[in-house]
């Protein structure tokens, strides 16, 4: 079997789980998006045609669009069967890796897209599903089959592949084998390192969640709902998401909601988006979809949602785009994200990264729908303050949520106020704009199963592009790449749903942009753009009046082609791409005669007829922009085609100028310039191409010429590669006349410049152009362009053109020309052999060649066609053409192989002219062949080394290539011209295979390095250029995505642009090529280049060669089944003694290669070679060798595991499987079996198994053999140490002596042999243990095994079972409950537990007990102190904080474990002295044993246990007291590690000294305080709800205690009082059932709005008042009562507002409120100053429910209207703002009235600041919620602003006056701000009152300044339009608002 192919398999589980799915091979089925049957969608609907019959049409496409027959289906569904049949044989064997190679070839047999039938597809993935359930398995294989899942499911693009009726999978098994993954047990944990099964298995389950039946659900939340607690959210959360089917929501989505809003987490808010968006769109049919009745979703408030339920979703969706609302200069970070790394403990490894700006858009559309009464245009009523607008926009809510959430979002679209949220927020309108789209286009189909009532509208499509619009235009202009590119797509999806309201706007800006010279990133952005809304400019279909504005804008940007700015350049060029692929580039003016001409326009009937009367009145100025009838823009149109003649003719010459500036060409590449240049010429190059494809016959002659002239008069060194790139445009356009009109001159001059010497002085390495070889050049880059396309015109010239070949190939002698004739000969070969589709036009051929299109062909300018309306013009080789390939192979290529082989007889005599003649004829040759890959179709081949092992593989299992038809030229054996090309390939081999023989021999090879590096190109070219290569298959793939996205808004549309079809048919194509290029067999001719040549360049002593060499052999090895094999012994062999260190490090290189190091450890006998092989390379001394060994030796590792052995080694049964294949069976005809087959491979399955594991333990003794020499130096004893942990397994005992070698090492001097050593001896316990406990194989491998002291209990009364949990056990019949994972939100129905009097003991067998032997025989008197002296030694990592090392701890723990204490009067006498010793090191090793001990004592007898405690118990205080500032923290540790998970009561005197430690609150030394408390926190934590028993004693104390003198004190009570408050939160239901009801039906369920210390926050805020009377002056202010219980409760409010459970604060912080805002105000103390703005900001930024929001708004009204100090009112605006933008929905009306109350208040309150910061906040409130109040606000302040006259300064009155004018002009500029972008009509007549006062004294003038400044700031992108709505009085009056009146005035 090979996994030589694994590169396949590897790539895409490289990219499998990086985030985006669509893994690189799926690229090709990504081409689904494209289907589009060809019957009307409505003929499947009402025959109901099956999915089968759809898939067959859309095949039908497919194969139209060939030049050449392909397969029926019954024959592709033959080749099916073949490859099920080897599924089976190999499952039925168990041999998985030979099962995952057969994987790929069903991979290629799903890209050719025939159809499958429904129930087989459905029998695969339950094939699939089974196999990514087998336990034990190597994860890298089952990532293979879950991606194999993945395709056949297919992504949701239109239609899925498989619905919920036809399959149905079973859900527990997948947990099962998850729940280890998630939950492993501790000691196991270790070694299963990061290997990602969870996040494999979780998106498994993710796949197929929709096919778990609907009936389980309830099953589902009775297994996760119980071991869901705060500590496994980050676990948990991604498994309900991911297990769920999403349809019967009712009976999950409240508990959902209710947990969601309990928790405080970013994991979790991403999860339930994605989740809510799903569902809103699955269910966006309500309960007419698939799920029906019973499954379906009803429609409530919103969509699905209830309105508390949608309230909650935007709000977290407003707090997505983390846009720092509220004026606040720093944003607030969300502290979500610092929650979830606060939970560390659980560490989620459950990893994806999830688009929540995409599952936002998606719920929002899917939720719009006409569910309300239409709100008016509420802007121009006026009205009280009180009339608030009733109804929402365009009758939907959700729309109308949306619009508010833009609206308050508004102003960060502008570039002037960009930051890390454009992104983001421009993101967020693309994908809103995506998902409407494809809703919209969905709900036009026939077959939409969404009632119409709740369809979007035409009214709802537009409202939507209102709200959006402004924002894009905005950022449009943005600064970085990414937004301008997100605004772009949303502007081009809005333009084609309602282009009258996009394009008139976006034109305007366009020609703005464009006319502008001096500010470029507008030109870039504008041209950006234009390129984005192409189609709508140039179909008269979609937009009218666009057409028109072609030619002027064209013309516009023709400037923009500069090579001064390339960016300019590139965006230019792409505008010119875009809409030229769309337009016919010919003068339609002279064809003007009528319209009798634009009849036969297509889309006739389409268009709306012109009822609306176009007359405009007299007087008015018409703009460009409205739309007149179809006649006069016809006429204008085509009138205004007269100028492409111009324009084509200066765009041509501006490209030439353009050419004449580059700098020159050089470097070994010959690149022109640098990176930027090389990317203009790029997008010239690909803009040439599509203009010349589409100029009319007329323009194309006239450029012709215009470029023949210049050729002929010129030849400029620096734009040789440039011109050709130009020629080869024009030739690819029109090849005759191109070849016609330049091949005779060229010939000529070539021949000339030959005569006279040009590139006659040899050289064979890259060089600078010589410049009397420029004519040369030029010429021949002129040919090379004429002659790459166009077959049928090359044969015109034949004889000239072989001739003219043989002349370059004896002529040029230097390496820039021979290489100039080599790409010659490749261009000519591909022309004549290819395949390849001959043009590219807008239009089919038979359109574009009728007379009448050439008259009107604007009519058709933007069309679009279906696949099956796409005829694809293919050049396809004629027998002339054929001919013409043998002509040169045999004129021109086989005399220069006789040359070659010349040469390469006659080694003896080389020098320059032999080596330059070597290596331009040898470069030729392979020109020759790489320009026919697919012209020789390869037969069956002689397989000489089949590379099998015979008896434990299978010929009959070796993977075989799929043959499908590709269009090969010549395939017929028998054909003589076949034979005739072959013995040419042939021959070109052997040449190959000679050459390389002979430079071996030659002395001197240093001189010979280009001969040789061509000859291993040569070898690539032999092997590799045959069908298609990957690379250019994916660049293919790419290429075509990209143009099928620029034409199509949804992937729903079934019509796109010619061009994407075009490409979509050559993809097709070359995806057939491509799979001829995989799994190729190897003839005796292949395996001697391999193995003697390629093998022996690899270790070539030139790094150059060597590299190349390698690269050429990992590709062959790719390709070719077994090759891998078949070169393995060589490269060992030069690994071996003796050998030269370059063939040393050439072969590490080979073997290190990722695809063959993993096939070498996937084969036992490869892998003992392998690892031998690095273990031995010791004797090279060469840094560079040793530093590769230890690069190898670690990646290696992650294929040594207990799983990669038994993978190979399977035996165990398989049920799952088993019946999965028996459906496969019953699914295909009988025959799909091969018996005999079958029954070969069950009797090598038990042999493969055998020889595996004898290998293995082979494998280990020779590692082991090397590990134990003396000589082994130390750091290849760790490597294979390293190596040996990976083959400890768990079914199989290590040997003795493998466990002798370990406990030898734990004393070793090297602290990482130590390290591992340790691991090794626990992770050999740790399997013995598991084995000895398990009594099947699935307790084995799944983690079932039961402890023989472990008890299962029933819980039948959850508060009882709480309680005697807290009482001291009984020593009879008591038990101890370890691990409390449940009772959180409900119980679990049984536990686990250990019976107090335990008399089992280890049921060992005798191998375990050998084991056992030699461990115990290695602990001797002296082991336990030689251990304590290196563990007490300092360690060389320095680590920031002090730790204990844990596999110390667990090392020891193993050790107590195993020999149940017998060697405990060893270790105590060990661990005295360390206790007390000073030196830190040393009671961190007193600390690691003795938490060893404790932790390990669980089963010790209880005499051993008392021992312990007696002689610990005393001990405790002298820890405690000596302890000191660098020790503590290892003492801690001891507690945590110690009692973390266990049952407390193990460690009743422990706990009870704990308990009775005195806290002192009020000593002198804050240190002896703070021990003793943070005892107590990390008791709290390690206990957990086990504390509830005596939490409130501890309450009260600290509480009591809040006013310590000492932060490190309140720092800790906060944490404590955090803590108490987490574990005292048990909203524990008795049954899932009840949860689910009280969730259903109860306000507070989980019990979050009661507060745990109520009692005590109440008694504090009576007391502040009181306490901050009393507060100390300064400076000793901070010692006050008030400010240091203050500080303690701001930390607390701080710590848990951060942490998961920031819930359960709430009540406490909103009782706390008001005093808050009293503390902001406090200045002589900066610290709670600072403490209490920062909570009260973060507090007025969380999500709220509904029912609390009025509370705080009523807070922080009250506390700006009451309190006296202006500090107070300043500090809470801003809280204000921000809490008004987060719950800018649940906020009521009336709750808005009063915020508008106290703004209007603060307006003239008597501080400057205050004033101006509530105008700031007045003009955004009135933004997002208030304009229907804004004429009567207007009036308010104009008539105040009218009433103040000023008096004079020292009038009494002058303050006051000044007050009430300031507050009215704050007013009205709050207006004005709050409209940034656009001039309302109530707008220009303020300017003059405001102009009336900007003399005025400071601060009116200043504020009057500010405002006109950041008027004109944001209004200058749209000034021209915008001053039209002032008069001439009103600019004035504007002007002199920014500078004030004139000093001359």
């Amino acid at each position: 079997m090979s996994l030589d192919i694994s590169s396949l398999i590897s790539e895409f589980a490289e990219e499998f789980f990086s985030g985006d799915i669509s893994a690189v091979m799926d690229e090709i089925t990504s081409v689904d998006v494209l289907e589009s049957p060809s019957d009307d969608i409505a003929a499947e609907l009402v025959s109901d045609r099956s999915a089968y019959e759809k898939q067959k049409a859309t095949l039908q496409t497919y194969i139209d669009s060939l030049p050449y027959e392909c397969e029926s289906i019954d024959v592709m569904q033959a080749k099916l069967e073949y490859i099920v049949g080897k599924l089976i044989v190999c499952a039925k064997s168990k041999n998985w890796l030979v099962l995952t190679t057969w994987d790929a070839i069903l991979q290629c047999w799903l890209q050719m897209r025939y159809p499958m039938t429904t129930s087989t597809r459905a029998t695969l993935v339950r094939f699939y599903y089974e196999l990514c359930l087998l336990p034990g398995i190597e994860v890298r294989v089952i990532r293979s089959w879950a991606d194999m899942l993945y395709r056949l499911l297919g992504s949701k693009t239109v239609k899925r592949k498989l619905e919920a009726t036809d399959l149905q999978l079973p859900w527990k098994p997948l947990w099962d084998v998850l729940y280890k993954e998630l939950f492993p047990k501790s000691r196991l944990a270790e070694f299963q390192g990061n290997r990602n099964l969870n996040n494999i298995l979780l998106y498994v389950a993710e796949s197929c969640k929709r096919y778990f039946p609907a009936t389980d659900i309830p099953d589902m939340l009775e297994t996760f709902l119980p071991i869901l607690t705060p500590d496994t959210t980050l676990t948990m959360i991604p498994v309900l998401t991911s297990f769920l089917p999403p349809t019967h929501t009712h009976i999950y989505l409240p508990v959902i909601f209710r947990i969601w809003e309990a928790f405080n987490s970013h994991i979790m808010d991403d999860r339930f988006l994605e989740f809510a968006g799903i569902l809103a769109e699955e269910h966006v049919t309500g309960k007419e979809g698939l799920a029906r009745e019973e499954g379906g979703a009803a429609w409530k408030d919103v969509g699905i949602w209830t309105q508390e339920e949608w309230l909650m979703l935007v709000s977290k969706g407003i707090e997505s785009l983390y846009v720092p609302v509220g004026n606040s200069s720093q944003n607030i970070t969300a502290t979500a994200i610092q929650a979830d790394a606060s939970a560390a403990r659980q560490g989620s490894k459950v990893k994806k990264t999830i688009s929540r700006i995409s599952c936002l858009a998606k719920l929002f559309v899917y939720s719009m729908a006409l569910d309300g009464p239409i709100r008016g245009d509420s802007v121009s009523t006026i009205g009280s303050p009180n009339n608030q607008p009733m109804g929402y926009l365009a009758g939907s809510k959700a729309l109308d949520s949306l619009d508010k959430l833009i609206t308050s979002t508004e102003s960060f679209f502008h570039p002037s106020n960009s930051g890390h949220w454009t992104f983001t927020l421009t993101n967020l309108l693309q994908r809103l704009t995506v998902e409407f789209a494809d809703r919209w286009l969905e709900e036009q189909q026939p077959s939409c199963k969404t009632p119409v009532a709740r369809r979007l509208t035409p009214s709802l499509r537009r409202a939507f592009v209102n709200v959006l619009r402004t924002p894009a235009f905005l950022a449009m202009f943005s600064k970085d790449s990414f937004s301008i590119s997100m605004a772009q797509g949303a502007l081009r999806t809005m333009a084609l749903l309602e282009p009258s309201l996009i394009m008139p706007e976006l034109l305007e800006r366009a020609y703005g942009g464009l006319e502008v010279v001096n500010e470029t990133h507008r030109t870039t952005a504008v041209l950006k753009m234009l390129s984005g809304i192409s189609l709508p400019l140039v179909s008269e279909r979609i937009w009218r009046p666009g057409q028109k504005h072609l030619l002027p804008l064209l013309e516009l940007c023709l400037p923009g082609i500069d090579l001064n700015d390339p960016n300019k350049t590139v965006c230019a060029t792409l505008f010119i791409v875009s809409v030229m692929q769309h337009v016919k580039v010919g003068d339609l003016s002279m064809h003007h005669s009528g319209f009798a001409l634009s009849g036969d326009a297509p889309g006739e009937e389409l268009m709306e007829v012109d009822t609306e009367d176009t007359h405009i009145p007299e007087g008015v100025e018409m703009s460009p922009f409205v739309s007149l009838g179809r006649q006069e823009e016809r006429t204008l149109v085509r009138e205004s085609t007269a100028g492409f003649a111009d324009w084509v003719t200066s765009l041509f010459r501006r490209v030439l100028a353009l050419y004449e500036n580059l700098p020159e060409e050089g470097g070994k590449k010959k690149t022109t310039g640098g990176k930027t240049e090389e990317t203009v010429l790029k997008s010239i190059k690909s803009m040439l191409d599509v203009v010349t494809l589409h100029l009319s016959d007329q323009l194309f002659d006239l450029v012709l010429n215009l470029v023949f002239d210049y050729a002929a008069t010129n030849a400029k060194s620096n734009a040789i590669r440039a011109f050709g790139q130009l020629v080869a445009c024009l030739a690819r356009a029109q090849p005759q006349k191109t070849l016609d009109k330049f091949l005779p001159s060229c010939i000529s001059r070539i021949q000339e410049e030959l005569k006279y010497g040009a590139s006659s002085v040899r050289t064979t390495s890259t060089h600078d152009l010589v410049p009397s070889d420029t004519t040369l050049h030029w010429n021949m880059t002129i040919l090379r362009g004429c002659l790459a396309y166009g077959a049928h015109a090359l044969l015109k010239h034949k004889e000239d053109i072989i001739n003219l070949l043989s002349l370059l190939l004896n002529k040029t002698k230097n390496e820039r020309g021979y290489t100039g004739t080599a790409a010659i000969v490749t261009r000519v070969m591909h022309a004549l052999s290819g395949v390849y589709p001959s043009e590219n036009r807008f239009v089919n051929k038979d359109v574009w060649n009728q007379p009448e299109f050439g008259g009107s062909h604007n009519t058709h300018w933007g069309r679009l066609y279906e696949a099956k309306d796409v005829k694809v013009e293919w050049h396809v080789p004629s027998t002339g053409e054929v001919q013409f390939i043998l002509d040169i192979l045999d004129r021109v290529a086989a005399p220069a192989l006789d040359k070659i082989e010349n040469l390469a007889r006659f080694t003896q005599h080389w020098d320059e002219v032999v080596r330059n003649d070597f290596c331009r004829y040898l470069l030729f040759v392979r020109s020759v062949w790489s320009g026919l890959p697919s012209f020789l179709k390869e037969g069956p081949k002689d397989v000489v080394h089949p590379c099998l092992d015979t008896e434990t593989e299978l010929e009959g299992l070796l993977v075989d290539h799929l043959d499908v038809k590709a269009g090969f030229i010549l395939t017929d054996l028998n054909d003589p011209r076949y034979q005739q090309a072959l013995q040419h390939r042939i021959r070109f081999g052997n040449v190959a295979h000679l050459a390389a023989v002979a430079l071996r021999q030659i002395q001197g090879g240093e001189d010979h390095l280009d001969a040789v590096v061509a000859v291993v190109k040569a070898i690539d070219t032999y092997f590799l250029d045959y069908g298609m290569s990957r690379t250019d298959f994916i660049t293919l793939q790419k290429n075509f995505a990209e143009s099928r996205e620029v034409n199509r808004v949804s992937a729903r549309q079934k019509e796109n642009s010619r061009v994407a079809w075009v490409k979509r048919a050559q993809v097709y194509h070359c995806g057939r090529l491509y799979i001829h290029a995989l799994y190729r067999r190897r003839s005796s001719l292949d395996d001697t280049l391999l193995k003697e040549d390629l093998v022996e360049l690899c270790l070539s002593p030139y790094t150059r060669v060597r590299r190349l060499a390698q690269n050429v052999l990992h590709s062959a090895c790719g390709s070719y089944v077994r090759a891998t094999r078949y070169i393995l012994p060589s490269i060992f062999n030069a690994l071996s003694k003796g050998n030269d260190p370059d063939r040393i490090k050439g072969a590490l290189y080979v073997l290190g290669n990722k695809g063959t190091a993993a096939l070498t450890m996937s084969e036992p006998p490869l892998r003992r070679q392998y690892l031998v092989a690095l273990l031995e390379c010791q004797h090279e001394e060469k840094p560079s060798i040793q530093k590769l060994v230890g690069t190898f030796s670690t990646e290696c590792l992650i294929h040594l595991s207990e799983e990669v052995i038994r993978t190979s080694a399977y035996t165990a049964p398989a049920p799952g499987v088993e019946a999965s294949i028996r459906t496969l069976e019953e699914e295909f005809s009988p025959a799909v079996i091969d018996g005999k087959l079958t029954k070969a491979a069950m009797e090598c399955a038990a042999k493969r198994a055998e020889r595996c594991l004898e290998e293995t333990d082979k494998t280990v003794r020779s590692i082991l053999e090397i590990a134990s020499r003396s000589t082994t130096h130390w750091r290849y004893v760790h490597i294979a140490m390293k190596f040996l942990i990976g083959f400890l397994r768990r079914d199989a005992v290590a040997p003795p002596e493998l466990v002798r070698f370990f406990m030898e090492q734990t004393l070793s001097p090297q602290p990482g042999i130590r390290a591992s050593a340790e691991q090794a001896i626990v992770k050999t316990a740790v399997l013995m243990k598991i084995r000895a406990y398990s009594r099947t194989d699935d307790e084995l491998w799944l983690c079932k095994w039961q402890s023989p002291f472990a008890r299962t209990i029933s819980i039948n009364n959850p508060p009882a079972f709480l309680a005697q949990l807290y009482q001291p056990v009984n020593e009879v019949h008591g038990f101890y409950v370890d691990l409390l994972d449940t009772g959180f939100l409900a119980w679990t129905k049984t536990i686990k537990c250990y019976p107090v009097d335990l008399t089992n003991t280890v049921p060992w067998d005798s191998a375990s007990r050998q084991c056992l032997q030699a461990m115990r025989s290695f602990i001797g008197e002296g082991y336990f102190t030689q251990l304590a002296t290196l563990w007490s030694q300092e360690s060389s990592k320095a680590s920031g904080s002090p730790h204990l090392h844990t596999e110390n701890v667990v090392f020891m723990i193993t050790l107590a474990k195993l020999f149940n204490g017998e060697h405990m009067h060893l270790i105590l006498p060990t661990v005295e002295p360390l206790m007390i010793d000073a030196d830190k090191f040393k009671q961190a090793a007193a600390a690691e044993i003795l938490t060893g001990l404790l932790r390990g004592s669980k089963h010790w007898p209880r005499q051993t246990r008392e021992e312990l405690w007696s002689w610990l118990i005393p001990r405790f205080d002298v820890i405690l007291t000596q302890a000191k500032p660098d020790t503590v923290s290892y003492w801690t540790s001891f507690l945590e590690h110690t009692l973390l998970n266990l049952d407390p009561r193990r460690f009743q005197p422990l706990v009870n000294w704990i308990l009775s430690l005195h806290l002192d609150f009020q000593g002198d030394s804050a240190f002896s305080m703070t021990k003793a408390l943070n005892i107590i926190v990390v008791f709290i934590d390690s206990v957990g709800v086990r504390f509830n028993g005596v939490s409130e004693k501890y309450t009260s104390i600290f509480f009591d205690n809040a006013n310590s003198n000492y932060a490190e004190i309140r720092t800790s009570i906060a944490n404590a009082l955090s803590l108490i408050a987490k574990y005292q939160w048990r909203p524990a239901y008795p049954s899932v059932d009840a949860l689910l009801t009280a969730c259903a039906k109860s306000p507070d369920p989980l019990q979050i709005r009661q507060g745990f210390f109520s009692y005590h926050v109440q008694s504090i805020i009576d007391n502040l008042p009181k306490w901050k009377d009393e507060r100390f002056p300064p400076p000793r202010v901070s010692q006050s009562r008030y400010d240091k219980v203050g500080l303690t409760m701001l930390l607390w409010l701080w710590v848990s507002l951060h942490s998961p459970e920031a819930c359960l604060v709430r009540p406490h912080a909103m009782a706390l409120l008001p005093e808050l805002l009293s503390m902001s105000e406090l200045s002589d103390n900066p610290e709670l100053q600072k403490y209490s703005s920062a909570v009260l900001r973060v507090f007025s930024s969380v999500h709220l429910p509904p029912s609390l929001t009025h509370i705080v708004l009523e807070n922080l009204v009250s506390a700006i209207q009451l309190s006296e100090s202006w500090r107070i009112r300043l500090n809470a605006l801003p809280a204000l703002v921000v809490f008004f933008y987060r719950n800018l929905l649940t906020i009521s009306s009336n709750g808005v009235l009063k915020i508008m109350d106290v703004l209007l208040d603060c307006l003239s309150d008597e501080n400057v600041e205050v004033r101006e910061m509530s105008s700031k906040t007045l003009s955004g409130v009135v933004r997002c919620s208030q304009r229907q109040n804004i004429i009567p606000l207007k009036n308010r302040f104009i008539s105040l602003a009218r009433s103040v006259k000023l008096p004079s300064r020292t009038h009494h009155d002058y303050g006051e006056s000044l007050k009430k004018l300031h507050s009215a002009i704050l007013g009205l500029c709050a207006l004005i701000e709050s409209f940034p972008y656009s001039v309302e009509p109530w707008m220009p007549s303020l300017t003059e009152v405001l102009a009336r006062h900007a003399t005025d004294p400071p601060p009116i003038s200043t504020t009057i300044r500010h405002c006109a400044s950041e008027f004109k700031k944001t209004h200058q992108d749209t000034w021209h339009k915008d001053q039209l709505a002032f008069d001439e009085d009103q600019l004035q009056s504007l002007s002199t608002m920014l500078v004030g009146t004139s000093y001359y005035a």
